[in-house]
């Protein structure tokens, strides 16, 4: 069966959220600092998606493969800057925090999207990025479970990823695998002067490595190619499911729970998200009739 090019994205950036949601999950099973977390994951990840590369070239070798030009380098340092900070808000503040944050991104991506691309966010993109605002302040505001530093992190991350996406959208012809890869490796050098990386464990070397290749090369390699497909505010929509997930990986594995602000100002952002997905649905519904 052949998908739509709307329907493949869709598809590939849900199975992107949820893998990398394991991230907040990660972090919590290995006692290393976040620069040496960010190294080790950035090496195994960059590497894991050039040996791929290395499968999937032609005879003539890499040289034969596509290079990134400015867009894709600005992709690249959106991508490697927003690992960064995500990495280190999880090590500052609460998984949910990160996530529900991380939940706000659709409307910045409508921000991005319009002043980038000149795409017009609707009114319910508009109504519902001032409720989940409101979300976010009474979480962060009132709540015990999370630190404002990592908060500030958070956000800095989900403005990183906005960008990535607007800018896949806006050049979609970018190679993927190669932008992803060199993220991974940026990643890795900007932490390596702050990190210990041979102080880790081989276990935590293991289990780094692990979420490096399969919870993000996997993981950004299809949220970066399903980004191609979908306008910046739906990858950021679908995105956002990393907020209800991440924080219940965490409460499976390791039974970190959540305070009332957090279950408050995360249930308006989450419900924020929702009625603008409805919403856009029933439009898109009406405009195909019509047509």
């Amino acid at each position: 069966m052949k998908f739509s090019p709307y329907i493949t994205g869709l598809i590939v950036v849900l199975f992107s959220s949820v893998v990398l949601s394991t991230a907040g999950l990660m972090t919590r099973l290995v006692a290393l600092d976040s620069a040496t977390i960010l190294v080790w994951r950035g090496i195994a990840g960059g590497t894991a998606l050039f040996f791929f590369l290395l499968i999937i070239a032609p005879r003539r070798g890499f040289h034969a493969l596509p290079r990134p030009g400015r867009p894709g380098l600005a992709i690249c340092i959106a991508s490697g800057v927003g690992m960064v900070l995500f990495i280190t808000a999880l090590q500052e503040t609460s998984v949910a925090h990160v996530s529900i944050i991380f939940a706000t991104c659709p409307f910045v991506s409508a921000g991005l999207g319009f002043a980038l691309l000149g795409e017009r966010p609707g009114r319910s993109a508009l109504v519902a990025s001032l409720a989940a605002m409101a979300g976010v302040i009474v979480m962060v505001g009132t709540g015990e479970a999370g630190g404002l530093l990592g908060d500030l992190l958070a956000f800095g991350m989900t403005v990183c990823v906005a960008l990535m996406t607007v800018l896949m959208r806006r050049y979609p012809d970018q190679p993927v695998l190669i932008t992803a890869g060199l993220a991974a490796l940026l990643s890795a050098v900007l932490s390596l002067p702050f990190a210990a990386p041979l102080a880790a464990s081989l276990q935590d070397i293991a289990i780094i490595s692990l979420f490096g290749i399969l919870g993000f090369a996997l993981g950004i390699g299809l949220l970066l190619y399903g980004a191609r497909l979908l306008p910046p505010v739906e990858t950021a929509l679908i995105g956002s499911l990393d907020a209800p997930l991440a924080p219940f990986w965490v409460w499976l594995f390791l039974g970190e729970r959540l305070d009332e602000a957090t279950l408050l100002g995360g249930s308006v952002v989450m419900a924020a998200v929702l009625l603008h997905v409805l919403f856009d649905l029933r439009r898109r519904e009406a405009m195909t009739g019509a047509a």
